[in-house]
């Protein structure tokens, strides 16, 4: 499928999300239902045995910058078991744990983490996680990180339904003065036990919904990176490292891979990315695109960041596209985290 191809399709979904629709699908019923089926196949053996249990990575990174009088910045991670970290054992192989980490080195301020996610949620789930993170008014985080989609894609829900609950994550998150950024709907054509043309299938599937999700949550003032094929070509030529034991949560690699491209994101959100990296390069392919097309670009490549631009164009809602060089992830905080207050 071309760029303008999916943009449309994008378009239309969102569009659908806003206005109530339901009705608009990925792909061919008939042949989701295979893709899914060997999805289902591929989760059969998850990791960490057969619960969903993920290491506990709450708590307070980067102690080492306490600066009495300065508060730590908030961070808090929403989603599904990419976003928990499921498949890794050790609390710092998980993508909160690595973001707060590197968010704390880059801040230079400590960083209390908090993960609300739950694995095997979909999107109509994170109305009860905005839910816990804004029960108390005085600890809303400055920070949301929430990765979703995958589950939608595997469960069947419209596409529509799907983008409406993330949009409306969104925008109650951004309400109560949090920035949000959210890692888009992952590639499951990576996922080995898919077989072509089924992968090809269930690649199409992923990157119409993530480019759909771009378009709901730069719509509400959030920011998108596109997770891709977790994350570019580095999982197609290494799936034994990059992918965990279960062939299919990302790996301690993986997840560190994943969180070297929202780190950049993440920082930018909150202002803290240098200046010169927030202007579009153009040797870099970056720019300001009508809000679908950009959708539609992100989607197709892996670690590509999408924001609100201009109100309006003639085309509708402009964004800015960025491909900012993924830096290396500061080696996290080895000192065991503790409860924040």
């Amino acid at each position: 499928m071309t760029s303008m191809s999916r943009a449309r399709v994008a378009r239309r979904i969102a569009a659908g999300a806003a206005y109530g629709g339901g009705g608009i699908g990925l792909v061919g019923a008939a042949a989701v239902g295979v893709v899914l089926a060997e999805v289902r196949l591929a989760r059969r053996h998850v990791g960490n045995g057969t619960s969903n249990h993920v290491p506990s990575a709450d708590g307070r990174y980067g102690r080492t910058y306490d600066t009495p009088g300065e508060p730590p910045l908030r961070l808090t991670m929403l989603g599904d078991s990419t976003a928990a970290g499921q498949g890794v054992h050790r609390a710092q192989e998980t993508p909160g744990a690595l973001l707060a980490s590197g968010l704390a080195a880059v801040a230079e301020r400590p960083v209390d983490f908090r993960n609300v996610a739950l694995p095997g949620a979909r999107s109509d789930d994170l109305d009860r996680q905005v839910a816990l993170v804004l029960a108390d008014p005085a600890l809303v985080p400055e920070i949301c990180v929430i990765m979703i989609g995958a589950n939608d894609v595997t469960n069947r829900m419209p596409p529509t339904r799907s983008v409406r609950h993330l949009s409306a994550a969104v925008r109650r998150l951004r309400t109560a003065g949090a920035e949000v950024v959210v890692g888009t709907c992952p590639d499951l054509g990576t996922i080995e036990p898919v077989q072509q043309p089924l992968r090809w299938l269930a690649r199409r599937a992923s990157r119409q919904l993530a480019a759909a999700q771009t378009i709901g949550v730069v719509e509400q003032g959030g920011r998108t990176v596109s997770l891709g094929d977790l994350l570019g070509p580095e999982f197609a030529a290494n799936p034994r490292e990059l992918f965990g034991p279960d062939n299919y949560h990302p790996s301690a690699e993986g997840y560190a891979t994943a969180a070297m491209a929202v780190l950049p994101t993440v920082c930018a959100a909150l202002g803290l990315w240098p200046a010169e990296e927030e202007r579009p390069d153009v040797t870099r392919r970056e720019g300001f695109l009508p809000v679908a097309r950009a959708a539609a670009e992100a989607a197709s490549e892996a670690g590509t960041e999408v924001t609100a631009a201009m109100p309006t164009g003639p085309k509708g809602p402009w964004a800015l596209l960025k491909r900012r060089r993924r830096r290396r992830v500061p080696e996290p905080d080895r000192t065991p985290a503790t409860p924040s207050s």
